[in-house]
């Protein structure tokens, strides 16, 4: 490996980079919130992303799309960025990791 060559694209890098991206109501990023179901890497430098929103008709939800677009993007190697916005699986507290959940106060059972 070339000392300064970047490492291959992959679906890693491109949650890192999602981490970046704020839910604007929770304040804290759409990775570790559970609202991330999948990043895919494909061929040529193509992401797919699919995504949620904590509720349906939330206010916050191009926001979050675009910023995850906008974060994709971002990321070296990456060439195009589909984002597809799903409710199934719905969301639910439970989806959140650890740190989030501690950093909004809600225990292991998904108690307020």
């Amino acid at each position: 490996m070339t000392v300064g060559a970047e490492s291959p694209l992959d679906d890693e890098k491109v949650k890192e980079a999602l981490r970046l991206v704020i839910d604007p109501e929770l304040g804290y990023n759409i990775v570790d919130l559970g609202l991330v179901y999948a990043v895919l890497v494909n061929d040529g430098g193509v992401v797919n992303i699919v995504m949620t929103t904590t509720t349906r008709g939330c206010p916050a939800t191009t926001f979050m799309k675009e910023g995850a677009r906008d974060a994709a993007w971002n990321v070296p190697g990456v060439e195009f960025v589909d984002v597809t916005l799903t409710y199934e699986p719905p969301w639910s507290p439970q989806k959140m990791s650890i740190d989030a959940k501690r950093h909004l106060r809600i225990g292991d059972d998904g108690d307020w």
